[in-house]
């Protein structure tokens, strides 16, 4: 009891210490936003001083001069309606795998799981290719696309819930005359609450953040995301707009950080929903 008693305040503040180490880059970003290019470089853990200090400038030049409430829009609509996707389909796919016990379905399954281990590298070539013969390379072609590589986690997740899913319970709904569709969305999807939760999580943090699948799939002449117009902003010569950079970062990671706070919770509890069998 004693020793645990003084390793206690030992290890908050060890945590403490680690969580300051994890969150001082997004301090760091958040004060050089409010500096100068110059001094950006020069001193980038200075604190703006009068000198330095140049209040909303970096933030507006980075709406007007880089579009960047265009590519807010554009990763809003991609995220929204590809997280929606993968929900519904793999949701839909995952109990019908799990209830439907054969050789097919347990392939699939595998195939499912496999995808999850394939490096992105071996295949993002043929997929740029592929996405512009079939004319994917717009937000909305790019939704099926995340749908391909979201799927893996997402079936996993769903098919360890819909196995702690008591079949009784459908089977009584079966018996009441509801049709396998209506039992799904009147019994199954209200009780699969938690996992649909921490899976939206996990993929809207993935592809708000994400940069390589778009940048390779989506026509830059007509749409960018945020990461992409933070890529653009290194200009030709190695000129880099250090000001502008960092209040990008920081309006793209705001609504993620809230998003996340927001919604932690509800990760553990979905996982470990998931988890009970299987």
């Amino acid at each position: 009891m004693r020793l645990r008693k003084l390793l206690n305040p030992l290890a908050t503040i060890v945590f403490a210490l680690i969580s300051i180490f994890y969150v001082s880059p997004i301090i760091i970003v958040l004060i050089n936003s409010f500096k100068n290019k110059t001094n950006i470089s020069l001193t980038p853990f200075q604190l703006p001083n009068y000198e330095t200090y140049i209040g909303f400038e970096n933030y507006l030049a980075a709406i007007n001069d880089y579009k960047f409430i265009a590519a807010v829009g554009w990763t809003l609509i991609m995220t929204v309606g590809s997280v929606l996707t993968i929900l519904l389909c793999t949701s839909m796919f995952a109990w019908y795998i799990t209830r439907v016990q054969n050789k097919i379905t347990s392939f699939l399954y595998l195939l499912c799981v496999f995808s999850m281990v394939v490096p992105f590298q071996m295949v993002m070539f043929t997929l740029s290719k592929t996405a512009d013969t079939l004319k994917l390379n717009t937000p909305w072609g790019l939704v099926i696309i995340y749908l391909g590589f979201g799927a893996g986690l997402a079936v996993f997740m769903f098919c360890g819930f819909v196995k702690s899913i008591p079949l009784e319970i459908e089977d009584a709904a079966m018996i009441d005359g509801s049709s396998p569709l209506r039992t799904f969305f009147s019994v199954v999807l209200p009780i699969m609450k938690p996992t649909y939760i921490s899976v939206g999580i996990l993929e809207t943090m993935w592809i708000w953040n994400d940069f390589l699948l778009p940048y390779l799939t989506l026509d830059r002449n007509r749409f960018n995301t945020i990461s992409m117009v933070i890529q653009n902003m290194q200009g030709s010569y190695g000129r880099v707009d250090m000001g502008a950079i960092m209040a990008c970062l920081v309006m793209a990671v705001i609504p993620v950080v809230i998003f996340y706070l927001s919604s932690q919770k509800h990760i553990i509890k979905g996982v470990a929903a998931g988890a009970v069998k299987g």
